[in-house]
């Protein structure tokens, strides 16, 4: 009995705890980011703040989907790093990325550019994912090199008080903003 208490006791606890809480204190967090933790909403036509397959030289393109963009089925593929069938998928998008990119070596081609976030909905690449990507979106658009690398430091967002995160940016804001140039 004296056991069976101590563990009525210790779940009630690791309720408390672990789902109050932890709670309150992600939604503290998120009450300090400039959404108060809602996100955000780019009213656009035919665009959705998710991440989206963008496949024309002329657009910056983003993470790959395990779901191929699919909200109503958001996840990611749970294949591991040492899957073969993962691996040759890697393999094929980097093919793909060079084929697009022929000025890029293959060491040179970051990981986020082909492989699939967790969610399979990831808006967000790192600068450079962005970076690499310059010379395609110059020729296609006719644009200078230098004026995309501008764009791609205007779009850049820092981390939550330069400490929490990674500097990134939202491929679809990027896009429209290519676009108005």
């Amino acid at each position: 009995m004296k056991t069976l208490i101590q563990s009525i006791r210790l779940t009630l606890i690791s309720a408390i705890v672990f789902v109050g809480l932890y709670s309150l204190i992600v939604w503290g967090i998120a009450q300090c980011t400039s959404s108060k933790g809602k996100g955000e909403i780019i009213a656009k036509k035919h665009f959705a703040n998710i991440g989206q397959k963008f496949t024309k030289d002329e657009y910056f393109h983003g993470r790959p989907s395990a779901v191929d963009y699919n909200a109503a089925g958001a996840a990611g593929s749970n294949k591991g790093p040492t899957n073969p069938d993962y691996l040759k998928e890697v393999e094929a998008r980097i093919d793909t990325f060079l084929v697009h990119n022929p000025t890029v070596k293959k060491q040179d081609v970051p990981a986020d550019l082909v492989t699939a976030s967790g969610s399979g909905l990831d808006p967000n690449i790192s600068v450079q994912a962005a970076k690499v990507q310059v010379a395609r979106i110059a020729k296609a658009r006719k644009l200078s090199p230098k004026k995309v690398i501008k764009l791609i430091e205007q779009q850049t967002e820092k981390p939550l008080w330069n400490l929490v995160g990674t500097e990134k940016i939202n491929v679809l804001k990027l896009n429209l903003a290519l676009n108005k140039l």
